[in-house]
């Protein structure tokens, strides 16, 4: 299948992630991860590296939970990133977002969410402002299949639609939310028709395929650039538990063998080499690159300091806000009066 964008790119996005992801695995194994919730989005990497590889530089969006992959494909630098999900204050969010809460205005990163669904409507407001600013801009939500069962989906899209907004909703159907299957949480897993019931443009994508991805996102980017809103379900395969602690119990050794031949990096690869587009050495010299990359910024991290107990209250108080005392400087005041 032909694409306007190579897909050597592509390929090296998704190693990029794939690369990034389990090097976080391994953050969380050497006890330097904050907190003890993360969550994984290998299988995924062709979702992330379609849509925002058909995304502009001026374009704006919102993940979920598993949303390291989308973030780096939209150009985060992964020593930044490794460094916030470490809670470290070099991290993008100095530390305080943690894994599931990383944002960054500069890049388009409206911010990360643990809610599900909770990033969708943000969207709609980012739309509604570019067209009334007539902005050449579009906003894309991020969200699992688990959200196909919210809402406020079905409250931001009827809006979109109305409103004629510059959005666009991507549901990463890994199929599974949390141990559910998502035959087993919903009757029909036709999307497509939910979001065309609304009057929205509408696909369902094989997220198998990068390049297949890339295209239907460009065509649904076009559209909602001219004032036709979209949605997108991008079927992949998760290929570990809900979050890094989670073995899987609840599917069979059959099950996670056949999903994970769904793999969208090894096919983009096998692409790579049967069009002769690369050569295993290139390849292998690309990945070994990306692996010190990847290293490197596990490295950072750990040499990284934590943030210090006076910046708790940074970010949060607006411009000129006196900021609370903390309670261990307040005692410490008082105690000195006696």
């Amino acid at each position: 299948m032909s694409s306007n964008l190579p897909l050597f790119d592509l390929y090296r996005t998704m190693r990029r992630i794939r690369t990034f992801e389990e090097h976080v695995g391994e953050l969380y194994v050497r006890g330097l991860s904050a907190g003890s919730m993360l969550h994984l989005s290998i299988g995924e990497e062709g979702a992330a590296a379609g849509v925002c590889a058909a995304m502009k530089p001026q374009d704006s969006f919102t993940t979920h939970h598993r949303g390291h992959g989308i973030f780096l494909a939209r150009g985060a630098e992964p020593d930044r990133m490794m460094a916030e999900i470490g809670g470290k204050e070099t991290g993008y969010c100095r530390g305080k977002g943690g894994s599931m809460h990383i944002a960054d205005m500069a890049l388009g990163h409206l911010g990360a969410n643990a809610i599900v669904g909770g990033g969708i409507p943000h969207v709609v407001g980012a739309g509604l402002s570019y067209k009334r600013q007539k902005k050449d801009a579009v906003s894309v939500a991020f969200f699992g299949d688990g959200a196909m069962q919210q809402g406020i989906l079905y409250e931001s899209m009827n809006m979109a639609a109305l409103w004629e907004l510059p959005v666009l909703f991507v549901c990463i159907n890994n199929q599974y939310g949390m141990g559910t299957r998502i035959d087993r949480a919903t009757r029909s897993t036709a999307f497509d028709k939910r979001a065309e019931a609304f009057g929205l443009k509408a696909e369902m994508v094989d997220g198998e395929d990068v390049e297949s991805v890339f295209q239907a996102a460009q065509g649904m980017m076009d559209a909602a650039r001219a004032g036709q809103p979209g949605f997108m379900a991008v079927s992949c395969f998760r290929f570990y538990g809900h979050g890094r602690m989670d073995k899987s119990p609840y599917r069979s050794a059959e099950e996670e063998e056949t999903g994970r031949k769904r793999d969208p990096v090894a096919h983009a690869r096998a692409g790579l080499l049967a069009r002769a587009l690369a050569t295993p050495e290139q390849l292998d010299a690309l990945d070994a690159q990306i692996a010190r990359e990847m290293s490197a910024a596990i490295d950072f991290t750990a040499a990284s300091p934590a943030p210090p107990l006076t910046s708790m209250f940074r970010d949060v108080y607006g411009a000129g806000q006196p900021e609370p005392e903390p309670a261990r400087s307040r005692i410490d005041r008082i105690l000195a009066r006696v």
